[in-house]
């Protein structure tokens, strides 16, 4: 067989695992799957704690990974992690690990299951909360939005939206609300508690298909201060603390099983291509 004849022919066989690929070559494994992984993300929402270490550990074994110095108000991006049961602690910051943590809870991890792990309340009344991240689409024109209320200064809290509805009313520190699905735009977003006091007031596009958690929290200098994250964007790009859905729904995606799939393609071509040369140049 010529030169040309056998470049057709594996030209032809290397496409086929490409072909294969589509657009499931960029998916997680169907749930049930071995190596199916889960999303979880840590915060600190206690305004009178100081800065802590954040340890997370599979229970399974294996070396932790450590968050050194969070302070209030942050919230890490979510971690793609394999599912099963992981320990949350928190140490105060710079103490040894080896020191007994001040808090510790876990929290189980199911295939595609998205989860915040949140230090709240008082200092006092410390305490690790697991929430549940519903990162289920919205309606078609509506965006999701739920609160977490993490401001001492207001008890209670009432949000809305200047203009248009309320999104949740007397929201009681250190409660999360269930999400609301509202008009799809960008809004001034508005928080007060409830029997009045400092507000928060911020300019938000809450896009159609999104999912977001508004953050309520004690500013630095006095008053309400409020963060927008975006939990899942129906566009598929995975924004900053949050995870890409993609237009189908509630799927997550992994860019890992992709990168294997390609570089074993590239692998392949590479490989035939030297195969041909080698036959060419001894033919």
């Amino acid at each position: 067989m010529s030169a040309s004849a056998w470049r057709r022919r594996i030209g032809v066989l290397a496409i086929i695992p490409l072909l294969a690929l589509g657009v499931s070559g960029i998916a997680a494994p169907p749930s049930g799957a071995a190596g199916t992984v889960g999303y979880v993300r840590l915060a600190h929402l206690s305004p009178d704690t100081p800065d802590v270490d954040v340890y997370l550990s599979s229970v399974a074994g294996g070396s932790p990974q450590v968050f050194p110095g969070v302070g209030y108000g942050t919230v890490s991006t979510y971690l793609t992690v394999p599912t099963g049961t992981y320990a949350v602690a928190m140490r105060t910051a710079g103490a040894p690990a080896s020191d007994p943590p001040v808090l510790t809870t876990t929290v189980t991890v199911a295939d595609g299951g998205a989860y915040t792990v949140a230090g709240v309340g008082t200092h006092a009344a410390l305490g690790l909360k697991v929430i549940d991240d519903d990162l289920s689409l919205p309606p078609a024109g509506k965006a999701k939005v739920r609160i977490i209320q993490a401001s001492l200064r207001a008890p209670a809290l009432d949000v809305w939206l200047a203009g248009g509805s309320h999104i949740a009313d007397g929201v009681a520190f250190a409660t999360t609300t269930q999400y609301l699905d509202v008009t799809a735009g960008t809004w001034t977003v508005k928080a007060q508690g409830t029997s009045g006091g400092p507000t928060s007031t911020m300019r938000a596009s809450l896009g159609a298909g999104n999912v977001y958690s508004l953050i309520v929290l004690d500013a630095k200098a006095g008053g309400l201060t409020s963060q927008l994250r975006s939990d899942a964007l129906r566009s598929g790009r995975v924004p900053s603390g949050g995870v890409a859905t993609g237009a189908g729904g509630s799927q997550h995606r992994n860019p890992l099983p992709a990168i294997g799939l390609v570089a074993a393609a590239i692998a392949l071509v590479s490989g035939a291509t030297i195969a041909v040369r080698r036959r060419a140049a001894r033919r």
